[in-house]
């Protein structure tokens, strides 16, 4: 079992005590811990040189014996990280998911709208269909019409014809009349053989006048039915109109949609360059952080050859007597100590300050070894394209957040070494003289050094501080490339769903100008049935005016008929009065 452990021990003015591990958290998976209840220690093995407050990673065994240990600074560093990216990624995949909850929201609206609207073209087609077809079935009445009415003309003609021969015989008859009239005029009159075949004659013309009402009856049905078509073809014609009306409407509202659909792409674009700059500027940002962080690095050099040079300069006091040691370490006490018990104390501090260097050695290395990561990383960015680059720039995040964390703890450290070597070097000044190492001093007087040491902590201290400054400086510009990363990121977002989405409105627009294309091509086919249609019902009224002028003409010629007729009947009657008079 992993626990997370406090270092306790009790120290003395001698030495320290044996350590103690405190136990305060224990790991139950790869990414759950869990508090450790009550106030529960473990005796640390003897190979556990930590100091007092120092936390450390420890494993137990089933019979509560220590297994292994090390130092927990990189492992709480690990489960921070893993922490904070865990929560981002939370974060940016909530985001993500209301992002996608908006975009199937509109995508689910639009889809309504559109379904709505292809059902009304589909009932608008249907409704087309069925006109169609009645307007097929009254075509095929009016033909069908039109060839009654051809045979009611061929009738007509056939009637007009035996009409011309009764006139013509009629005429035959006038003239023999006129003849035996003339000859009539001679004589008494006509004999009663005459006059009977005169009536037969009259008679028989009288029975061959055509009845004009048996035409007038059809025409008039054959008229009222052409003009009940035509009402329904104008109507049809003004329901096509105002369909093409309604269509050159609809064409004018995706006309529109057309000038949206330019403008949402110009936006997109727009959005686009504004994103480039973005990255263009986390590029410079991510550089610049590059720059201080070398920069750092020649800082933490320059303060480790001063730390080099101060120690350099104690060693030369350790040569004379006249050594003022700094306020870190009681001279007096370690006057005061056995030699055996001071012996002991440097021993001691010089373990702990080998450890320390050995553990900031292993630091500076993996901070190294982090460095070359994010210069990788960075190096494939620059050669990746967009979709790698979003999966990269999560990975750059993580590594420079760990780099940071990193670096941040090893400040510290790298303080407290040059702080130990200090009071290690003090230590063993002292211990040196009292063994007696110190070289004799000669009566010249001794060069006072102190000022150049003090020289030296002021440099020491102005480069502590230049560090401080560019440590703010790497933090502040670490917190604005990590905001400039989380607007990119949601820009990137941002403008993948607006490209979505102008490219749904694209795709709707093109299947408008699809169905506004068919209904155009059925409106134009049903203009193209009806056009003939009107053309054959005006040739159809022509016909039937034609054959009503034909009517009342012949119904003219029926008259004159009928009174010529009478008159030669009572020519007749006149004629043969003194004849049947005198029999």
């Amino acid at each position: 079992m992993l626990y997370l452990a406090e270092v306790q021990k009790k120290t003395g003015f001698i030495g320290s005590g044996k350590p103690e591990f405190k136990l305060l958290a224990c790991q139950r998976s790869e990414h759950s811990w869990s508090a450790v209840a009550g106030d529960e220690s473990l005796t640390a093995p003897d190979d556990a040189s930590y100091n007092a407050g120092a936390l450390v990673m420890v494993e137990v065994s089933g019979n509560r014996q220590v297994q292994r240990h090390y130092e927990a600074g990189r492992t709480l560093t690990s489960i921070l990280q893993n922490f904070s990216n865990l929560s981002k990624k939370s974060k940016t995949q909530e985001e993500e998911i209301e992002q996608w909850k908006q975009s199937l929201t509109f995508q689910s609206q639009e889809l309504n709208r559109r379904e709505l609207e292809l059902e009304t073209r589909q009932e608008q087609v249907e409704q087309a269909e069925a006109d169609l077809e009645q307007l097929d079935s009254q075509r095929q009445e009016l033909e069908q019409l039109r060839q009654t009415l051809e045979q009611q003309q061929e009738d007509l003609k056939r009637k007009n014809q035996d009409l011309e021969g009764a006139w013509a015989h009629l005429n035959g008859e006038t003239r023999l009349l006129e003849e035996q009239r003339t000859e009539v005029s001679t004589t008494a009159g006509l004999d009663s053989e005459q006059v009977a075949n005169l009536q037969g004659a009259l008679n028989r013309l009288t029975e061959a006048v055509m009845p004009v009402e048996a035409l007038r009856a059809p025409l008039t049905h054959a008229t009222d039915g052409l003009n009940y078509h035509q009402g329904l073809l104008g109507d049809y014609r003004q329901s096509l109109e105002n369909q093409r009306q309604g269509l050159e409407q609809r064409q004018q509202e995706i006309d529109q949609q057309a000038s949206e659909l330019q403008q949402r792409w110009i936006d997109w674009r727009q959005s686009e360059a504004v994103l480039t700059a973005k990255r263009e500027d986390l590029k410079l940002k991510q550089q610049t952080a590059k720059l201080q962080q070398d920069q750092l690095q020649a800082l933490s050099t320059t303060l480790q050859s001063q730390g080099n040079l101060h120690q350099k300069i104690y060693d030369l006091l350790n040569t004379t007597d006249k050594v003022r040691l700094s306020k870190k370490v009681d001279v007096a006490s370690l006057e005061a100590l056995e030699l055996d018990q001071l012996q002991t104390l440097v021993s001691n501090l010089e373990k702990d300050l080998g450890k320390m260097s050995r553990f900031v050695s292993d630091q500076e290395d993996e901070l190294t070894l982090e460095q070359q990561a994010l210069d990788e990383i960075n190096a494939r960015i620059e050669q990746a394209n967009e979709f790698d680059r979003l999966q990269l720039g999560t990975e750059l995040a993580e590594e420079e957040d760990r780099y940071q964390m990193l670096n941040e703890t090893l400040v510290g450290q790298r303080r407290n070494l040059i702080e130990r070597e200090e009071v290690l070097a003090q230590h063993q000044a002292v211990l040196r003289r009292r063994q007696g190492i110190a070289a004799e001093e000669t009566p010249v007087s001794a060069v006072d050094l102190e000022p150049l040491l003090n020289t030296i902590d002021s440099q020491r201290q102005q480069t502590t501080d230049t560090i401080q400054a560019v440590e703010t400086e790497i933090k502040q510009n670490q917190e604005s490339i990590s905001q400039l990363k989380q607007t990119i990121a949601a820009g990137e977002t941002a403008l993948a769903t607006q490209r979505a989405e102008v490219e749904a409105f694209e795709s709707g627009l093109h299947q408008q100008h699809r169905d506004l294309a068919g209904l155009l091509g059925k409106l134009a086919v049903c203009e193209e049935l009806l056009n003939p249609a009107q053309e054959s019902g005006n040739g159809l009224r022509q016909s039937l005016d034609d054959l009503a002028s034909a009517v009342t003409k012949l119904q003219e010629v029926n008259d004159y008929q009928l009174q010529a007729i009478a008159e030669l009947r009572q020519t007749v009657v006149s004629v043969g009065a003194p004849q049947l008079a005198a029999s």
